[in-house]
């Protein structure tokens, strides 16, 4: 059974197996099956150890057993994580004070609440067992607005051009009855921290 490319933690227990610096580094280093003893050594531990903290991620399904192998008299299980990226839900948290959306397209809260859908929606994606490759499409630009009247300009035009799409792409209900994939559309746009470049 191959890796899952994501793991999406939206369970408070699943991510309290998880939130351990010692379970977190033995992760990074389960890309390959592992037996405890390998493990025990990498972290200069005893096996046991190793093996409580493996077996709490084993119930947490963060990580399996792939193989069983006779070492002397006794069988050693080979673990490996169950995916190449671990991401944790905001969700987890949610939002202080209630789950009111922040309508304000112009506000951080708003913007936030479209990355928690994105992470939510990708990472749900991207842990279903798909036979074939999932059809998606990403980019990122950079873009100079010097100064009120250059943003305002910006923003009118990407507002037109999205509405543009939206409307030339965006499904009937006649179109959802039919087995035509329906795709979302995000569009985000904040400060770049240029000076950590």
């Amino acid at each position: 059974m191959q890796m899952q490319p994501v793991l999406y933690i939206d369970d408070l227990d699943q991510a309290v197996s998880l939130l351990k610096p010692k379970r977190v580094e033995l992760l990074k280093r389960m890309a390959e099956p592992r037996s405890c003893p390998e493990l025990s050594e990498m972290f200069n531990t005893t096996p046991q150890k190793v093996y409580y903290h493996i077996k709490v991620l084993e119930r947490g399904g963060l990580v399996e057993k792939v193989e069983e192998r006779r070492v002397g008299g006794i069988m050693e299980g080979l673990y490996r994580a169950k995916a190449r990226s671990y991401w944790l839900s905001p969700r987890l948290v949610g939002k202080i004070g209630g789950q009111k959306k922040t309508q304000d397209r112009l506000s951080l809260g708003f913007l936030l609440s479209l990355a928690e859908e994105l992470q939510a929606d990708v990472g749900q994606l991207a842990a279903k067992d798909h036979a074939e490759e999932i059809p998606s499409f990403g980019f990122t630009a950079q873009v100079e607005l010097k100064d009120q009247l250059h943003r305002a300009g910006f923003m009118a035009d990407v507002t037109k051009a999205f509405q543009h799409i939206a409307k030339k792409y965006g499904a009937s209900e006649e179109d959802n009855a039919k087995t035509n994939q329906n795709f979302k559309l995000i569009f985000a746009c904040y400060p770049s921290d240029t000076e950590n470049e």
